[in-house]
């Protein structure tokens, strides 16, 4: 915990040693992201959630708060200014987000930790349990050892977040009945009477060459009794709470502005998601253009395919040909590698830095794959050695059409998610809590836009790949229409789902899951699409004004140089790095 100082630091060197305290001791609170992030010492619990867990979370943050609101920012220069004006945010955005229940964590990837709404089918402590689990390290008889600790500690955690449901419901928070309805089945996927085939002793039915052999089987049998005594009885009690009381209590309404936080609360999550002043209003506005536009280039690509019928037609083709899907799980996932190979050689002509840590491409594990999206990305951590991994989906083969794996990969994997993850970790000249987090804008806009680089690396080499790119690219300005659509101007989950399968061409499973995801993350879906026409804006100015003197890969390294930022910083990066690149090209040309 960062002590009280006697006065404000006055150098740049005491607001380093500050930031650096204040990351750690907000680790010691979350030790869930010591494990994801790669460090020592911190896998052997959970968060504490209980009501005392919870207060003294608080209190850190109105000390983290009011200690770096001590610091004379004017003392402090380029990017140590930068750091503090983004971690000033940081704090001020989690301390605004405590009245709509949100967790004090001021680091929230993706979508901020809902304490009154702990539980969906996108997330969850059942869930995310397993997912730590299987991450943290396990080579060694003290690393199994953790793992122990932490089963031993899941009773206590499932009851804490059954302790936030009800006060949630109790407040008038819940997330729609519709949307969650699968979350029973996910926990019932974790209950088995075989610990060892529960996913969270995943990590001893694995081989360790680094734990002695009656170490291995001490410690698997403690994680036996632990979870046969402990925490298959607390996911029972779970499970019956789930389907018994919560569930049937949830509300029947979609959209967030009706939550007791009302439209002000979907207004902020905008905010935040999309780092802009952007309204709802606006943002659906935006979305119906860019789907306007992507018709137009549907069209021409239908035309290039030789489809005779109309657009609505060549989607039902698209979604039902035999031709387009594969019939076993394990030839989808090597059908991804496949593709990710292919990428690999092209990336020097369009990055200057690569980054070293590898990744790897796995199926979405089998109790959660039913309520998941298409894919998604974990980070790997360089100091444990871990890969990052493109978790692809394999349930219902029918759902997942082969001419959208191009621009998945290009987006999980390469040049996206893992490409600038991977790089912003290795920028070790910046705070450490900026080369971890980062800003769902950037990051899932980098996502986005890298998936119009399959164009440049040759990847989309037939009229039905770079389809899928624009059914993924429509999907994504789709959400901008329906997100808001739901959450702002009134719209049912029906009229959601009805307007992307107009529009994007997805698989009916697929967009079902979706609008369920963009009901419980309300605002989230919006960050792809508004930070990839930010990218794609940039690059444009970027081309128009160095002509023939324009180098992609220096547009990129200059965009990854800094990690995530907010969309407003990162263009006022780029206004000088443009100066700079038309002073050089002028004098060169003299």
């Amino acid at each position: 915990m960062p002590t009280a100082r006697s006065g404000p630091p006055a150098s740049t060197d005491e607001f380093r040693t500050f930031l650096a305290a204040d990351w750690r001791a907000w680790l010691e609170e979350y030790p869930e992201l010591g494990t994801v992030f790669g460090y020592p010492g911190y896998n052997d619990r959970w968060t504490d959630d209980s009501a005392a867990g919870i207060e003294g979370r608080k209190r850190h943050l109105a000390r983290s708060a009011a200690e770096c609101g001590a610091i004379p920012a004017s003392a402090l220069h380029g990017s140590d200014r930068t750091s503090y004006d983004l971690y000033s945010e940081l704090l001020a955005s989690a301390q605004a987000g405590l009245a709509l229940g949100d967790d004090p964590l001021p680091f929230r990837l993706g979508m901020p930790h809902n304490l009154w709404m702990p539980i969906n089918q996108m997330e969850g402590v059942h869930a995310g349990a397993a997912d730590i689990l299987s991450l943290q390290p396990a080579g060694t008889a003290a690393a199994l050892s953790d793992v122990v600790r932490r089963i031993e500690r899941l009773p206590a955690a499932f009851d804490q977040n059954i302790a936030l449901l009800r006060h949630g419901l109790a407040a008038g928070y819940s997330p729609p009945r519709i949307a969650i309805r699968g979350v029973p089945d996910q926990v019932r996927g974790l209950i088995s009477d075989d610990a060892l085939q529960s996913a969270y002793l995943q990590p001893f039915k694995e081989s360790h060459a680094g734990v002695p052999p009656e170490d291995a089987t001490r410690l698997t049998e403690e994680a036996i009794r632990a979870y046969t005594h402990g925490a298959r009885p607390a996911l029972q009690r779970l499970l019956d709470y789930l389907v018994a009381e919560y569930v049937p209590a949830c509300r029947e309404t979609v959209g967030a502005s009706l939550l007791p936080s009302g439209p002000a609360g979907y207004a902020f999550r905008v905010r935040w998601q999309t780092t802009t002043a952007q309204t709802p209003q606006e943002i659906h506005e935006i979305g119906l253009r860019e789907i306007a536009r992507l018709r137009g280039e549907m069209e021409e690509v239908r035309k290039e395919a030789g489809f005779a019928g109309a657009l609505a037609e060549f989607f039902v083709f698209l979604r039902t040909d035999p031709r387009f899907y594969y019939e076993r799980s394990e030839d989808l996932v090597n059908g991804y590698k496949v593709i990710a190979k292919s990428i690999d050689p092209g990336l020097g002509r369009l990055f200057g830095r690569l980054p070293r840590l590898p990744y790897g491409i796995l199926p979405i594990p089998d109790f959660r794959a039913p309520s998941s999206p298409t894919a998604y990305y974990y980070g790997g951590s360089a100091t444990t050695g871990r890969p990052g991994t493109f978790f692809a989906n394999t349930f219902d083969l029918k759902a997942r059409p082969k001419w959208e794996m191009e621009a998945l990969t290009l987006h999980e994997a390469v040049p996206g998610h893992h490409l600038q993850i991977a790089l912003t970790e290795e920028l070790d000249t910046l705070p450490e809590y900026r080369r971890y987090t980062g800003y769902t804008a950037f990051i899932e806009g980098w996502g986005l836009y890298a998936e119009s680089l399959g164009r440049e690396l040759g990847i989309y080499r037939d009229p039905f790949a770079r389809m899928g790119q624009l059914i993924f690219d429509a999907w994504r300005s789709g959400r901008l229409v329906v997100d808001t659509g739901m959450h702002a101007l009134g719209w049912s989950r029906d009229q959601a789902i009805s307007y992307l399968r107009d529009n994007s061409g997805k698989a009916e499973l697929d967009i079902a899951n979706e609008v369920d995801r963009y009901i419980v993350w309300p605002g989230q879906a919006l960050a792809y699409k508004i930070g990839q026409l930010k990218f794609r804006e940039l690059r444009t100015q970027a081309e128009i004004a160095l002509g023939d003197r324009f180098d992609p890969r220096k547009f990129h390294d200059m965009v990854l140089a800094e990690g995530g930022l907010p969309l407003g910083v990162l263009e006022e990066r780029f206004r000088g790095w443009l100066a700079a690149a038309r002073d050089a090209s002028t004098a060169s040309a003299r």
